[in-house]
């Protein structure tokens, strides 16, 4: 690969800037992309800056110096920059001539037919995003149709035929299956534990006992599912 390059990289949380998590594997894969060739690397810009945020002092300072260098924006990881269509085409339109391009996605060229591409993956990512939260809304909707207390199981002596301790796990886990797809959702767009369990209480959700959203409450959603 050939030409200018300036790197920008983010991390979610000022905890992993300072540790460096995440940041040594997308400079990882910046370096394995511009592996070869003749290339230089003028700049790297880091942000330690949740997804949602549009302001991002850094990600504006990359953009400035690609256009007054005519270097191309390389970005390790396509969510790195943002999963937002019409926030992902306006960093397109401030990086001036050089273009995007992102390493998780070495086919797609750095100028307007790798815009194009890129534009209609993200149309997707949105709508796929949509559609999710909309499934996991009617899916909570329904269940508290059919008298499930979402969020209000106090430990009752049968749930579905199952007594005592076993009904108790049951309920966590069939509550965790409910609301699971909207964390890992909201996780998948940067958001921290924290700000996740504000999400939740915002929306009128409440935990599996009917209390408040802790960042280890959404912890313990996301680790049953796993386990």
């Amino acid at each position: 690969m050939d030409g200018r390059f300036v790197s920008y990289l983010r991390v979610s949380t000022d905890k992993q800037g300072k540790s460096g998590l995440g940041l040594e594997a997308q400079r990882g894969a910046v370096a394995a992309h511009l592996n070869g060739g003749n290339w230089t690397l003028i700049a790297e810009h880091v942000e330690v800056e949740s997804g949602k945020q549009d302001a991002r002092p850094e990600l504006a300072k990359a953009l400035a110096r690609c256009k007054l260098t005519g270097a191309t924006l390389i970005v390790a990881k396509l969510d790195r920059l943002s999963r937002n269509q019409s926030f992902l085409m306006s960093v397109y339109e401030g990086t001036g001539d050089g273009g995007v391009v992102f390493c998780d996605l070495p086919t797609i060229p750095a100028g307007p037919v790798g815009k194009f591409i890129v534009q209609q993956m993200a149309a997707v990512a949105e709508l796929e995003r949509g559609l999710i939260s909309q499934r996991t809304k009617a899916a909570l909707a329904a269940s508290k149709a059919r008298g499930k207390k979402l969020g209000g199981y106090r430990g009752g002596p049968v749930v579905d035929g199952v007594k005592g301790t076993e009904a108790l796990q049951k309920a966590a886990d069939d509550f965790a299956a409910s609301v699971c797809p909207m964390v890992q959702e909201m996780r998948g767009n940067g958001l921290t534990l924290r700000q996740i369990a504000g999400k939740l209480a915002s929306d009128g959700i409440r935990t599996a006992r009917g209390g408040q959203w802790t960042a280890m409450a959404v912890k313990n959603v996301l680790d049953r599912r796993a386990a």
